[in-house]
């Protein structure tokens, strides 16, 4: 691993050649500071072209991520959060890492299983309960 490539998680490292990076000025207020600077940041990483990802984790990402990538499989990044230029720039490579371990964790098969039978009967007494309190709000029958 070089100095400039991206650890996503201990089986992910992207080499920081595949990153680019672009500046551009930022809109909103900010006065004379925001016609004068370009500190608005674009990542852009291309999926298909990526030696970081096996085949698996490809089409896993691809899949998960398909609504923020652009029709060549370019996922863009832009954060125009700071006022600095490298601050800007730390901030798209957090959220693509953040990006990526959300697409990449396989979620847990969710296991069906039954209401215990002491869980049941807790339901039930607390309907009840619920049931006779609503009951004493009642105006008292007439005799």
């Amino acid at each position: 691993m070089s100095d400039g490539d991206l650890e996503v998680n201990t089986r992910v490292i992207i080499p920081h050649w595949e990153l680019t990076f672009s500046a551009s000025r930022s809109g909103g207020p900010g006065g004379q500071h925001v016609n004068t600077t370009s500190s608005r940041i674009s990542l852009n990483w291309c999926l298909h072209s990526t030696c970081a990802l096996t085949k698996f984790q490809k089409e896993r990402v691809l899949r998960r991520l398909a609504s923020r990538l652009t029709k060549d499989g370019i996922l863009q990044i832009h954060v125009e959060d700071t006022r600095s230029n490298h601050r800007n720039k730390e901030l798209a490579k957090e959220r693509l890492k953040a990006l990526l371990n959300e697409a990449l964790t396989i979620p847990k098969r969710r296991r069906a299983t039954k209401p215990s039978k002491a869980s049941k009967r807790r339901r039930v007494d607390t309907k009840k309960a619920r049931g006779s309190i609503k009951k004493l709000r009642q105006k008292p029958p007439r005799e």
